[in-house]
């Protein structure tokens, strides 16, 4: 049997607002859609807390809009809520990895990541791929930067002309050049590159409004 540590994953209430964001981007859950703590809850498999909080950071995004006894209405994305969106979070992980690289962090938990998803390939690979950002978010030592990113994760970025297995592939090469640059503690590159995954990704997810 393998002994092997579990990679780290974002908290819980981050992880149901991941979930529930990724799903109003990706419109599987529509625009004027009702979402109930309770049904929200069961459908994640969590308790109602979290859910509750993760409702009032998707509030806080303008993604949904919190009703009295009612939940939560779903209020929808556009193309330029889109690039909003991953233009912050690109500015926000291309900072990250330049801390990582000035503070001369210890990449060990990244680079287990990248094996994991090398040994792997697309299987896990949406656990893989937020273990790999939130250990570089972690690595940066600014915890309020982490929070941040944390409270925008939406978990992988698909857009219509890809499959799960070219997804993880494309992603998986680039992240291989990321921990390159962090491994010769490159601030310039290494940000440069991560500006560049989270764009791609955008670029990927507004195939869906096309």
């Amino acid at each position: 049997m393998l002994n092997l540590k579990p990679v780290k994953l974002l908290p819980v209430r981050e992880q149901a607002a991941a979930s529930l964001r990724e799903a109003i981007i990706t419109q599987n859950i529509k625009q004027g859609e009702t979402l109930t703590l309770e049904s929200t809850a069961k459908a994640l498999g969590i308790s109602v807390t979290p859910v509750r909080e993760a409702f009032q950071i998707l509030a806080r995004d303008g993604l949904i809009e919190l009703a009295q006894n009612r939940g939560a209405v779903v209020l929808g994305m556009t193309p330029e809520n889109i690039r909003e969106h991953y233009q912050i979070r690109a500015a926000l992980e291309a900072e990250a990895c330049r801390l990582v690289c000035e503070n001369g962090a210890d990449l060990g938990e990244i680079e287990r990541c990248v094996r994991h998803l090398v040994s792997s390939g697309s299987e896990n690979y949406g656990e893989l791929n937020q273990s790999f950002h939130y250990n570089i978010w972690l690595a940066s030592g600014n915890s309020r930067l982490s929070r941040m990113l944390s409270e925008l994760w939406n978990g992988l970025s698909m857009g219509l002309r890809t499959t799960r297995d070219e997804y993880a592939k494309k992603s998986q090469a680039e992240h291989e050049g990321i921990l390159g640059m962090l491994r010769a503690r490159d601030p310039e590159g290494a940000s440069a590159l991560m500006r560049k995954h989270i764009l791609r990704s955008m670029e990927d997810m507004l195939t869906r409004y096309e």
